[in-house]
């Protein structure tokens, strides 16, 4: 099949990229004609204020890429459709609503004339607009198949789409710099990774921390760090909590693993996420929430531990726990690396089915 995926890869950073560009080399591994309509410019930064290019790859660059839409050029958006009209299928790679007027102007060029799959991280964000659910709602009503990564996730896109809705597991997309096994120390040591939104929960992690226990926290802060630094200093964490604000390069990514006893994973509320197999490749236990799809990669009291979400007392008991002694040891040695190879199989398959 000639198949285009329209979204951000390589020098796009992030889970969306690598996704998209591992999404399009899997495809291609089989057989089949990929071209990978990239952005040269994707969102205007008042929309998206962390980094969002990089100078060096998370992972294996796809080398059938064409960089020309536009956020600021509607008559590129109809020229990528007219482009893609001898395609077999048009996978339209949905992070975020602000995409949709883009997406409108391909399948206006498009002019209906090939199958188009959305594929969704997210069908509506986790701190929404006023906008989003229209414009999702123009876009998903517009096209032949909707992908999305849970059942929950289902759920929101049969309310607002026209189309079948599937559901497949997202597969595991991660950096390709070396990984970091811990040793048998115990650092008391707690990981916060990622970029720091309030859905996430960090506050709650700040506010549960036990006495005696550090914790650093390493991504952007999309809010600005005021709030995080105002809760610290009214907590009195000064001397326990290290602030690595800013992107965090996948060749720096080991070193804070392998200082780390556990990755914490604090969300009030999720979709699907890399992160639980993230410590994991990297030998490290994960304390997580019972939301989203981190609960279906957290094997509780074997590799992690699991926790109700938004409660203090509850992560506070889970990462008490979690440093009995000879926990965080034992914890450690139940800790595997995830094979991509069957749940790439069964996304592929998921994808390209009907």
């Amino acid at each position: 099949m000639r198949i285009a995926i329209v979204g951000p890869t390589y020098p796009y950073k992030g889970g969306g990229a690598q996704h998209t560009t591992e999404l399009a080399h899997r495809l291609a591994a089989v057989g089949h004609d990929v071209v990978i309509e990239s952005w040269r410019a994707q969102y205007p930064s008042f929309l998206y204020p962390g980094r969002q290019t990089i100078d060096t790859p998370e992972g294996t660059p796809y080398p059938n890429v064409l960089r020309a839409l536009d956020w600021r050029r509607p008559d590129g958006w109809v020229r990528c459709g007219r482009r893609l009209r001898g395609a077999d299928l048009v996978v339209l790679t949905v992070l975020s609503p602000v995409q949709v007027p883009a997406y409108l102007g391909i399948l206006a060029g498009l002019g209906r004339r090939t199958r188009v799959v959305a594929l969704c991280h997210n069908v509506l964000p986790h701190e929404r607009k006023p906008y989003d659910t229209p414009l999702m709602k123009a876009l998903l009503k517009r096209v032949d198949r909707v992908l999305v990564h849970s059942e929950q996730q289902a759920g929101l896109a049969r309310a607002l789409a026209a189309a079948p809705v599937a559901v497949a597991a997202l597969p595991p997309h991660l950096p390709a710099a070396g990984t970091s096994t811990a040793g048998g120390e115990v650092h008391r040591r707690l990981l916060f990774f990622g970029i720091v939104r309030p859905y996430k929960g960090l506050d709650l992690l700040l506010r549960a921390l036990p006495e005696g226990i550090s914790l650093t926290v390493a991504g952007e802060f999309w809010g600005g760090l005021d709030d995080t630094q105002a809760l610290i200093a009214e907590l009195g964490l000064g001397d326990r909590v290290e602030l690595r604000p800013g992107y965090v390069a996948a060749d720096d990514v080991p070193g804070l693993f392998a200082r780390a006893d556990a990755l914490v994973l604090p969300y009030r509320n999720a979709t699907a996420s890399q992160n639980v197999w993230l410590g994991h490749e990297h030998g490290v236990p994960v304390i997580a929430t019972r939301v989203g799809a981190l609960a279906d990669n957290v094997t509780d009291g074997v590799d992690g531990l699991l926790v109700e979400p938004g409660s203090v007392p509850a992560l506070r008991a889970a990462i008490e726990r979690f440093y009995e002694p000879g926990e965080p040891e034992r914890l450690r040695a139940g800790v595997k690396s995830v094979d991509p190879e069957p749940f790439w199989a069964a996304y592929r398959d998921r994808l390209l089915d009907g």
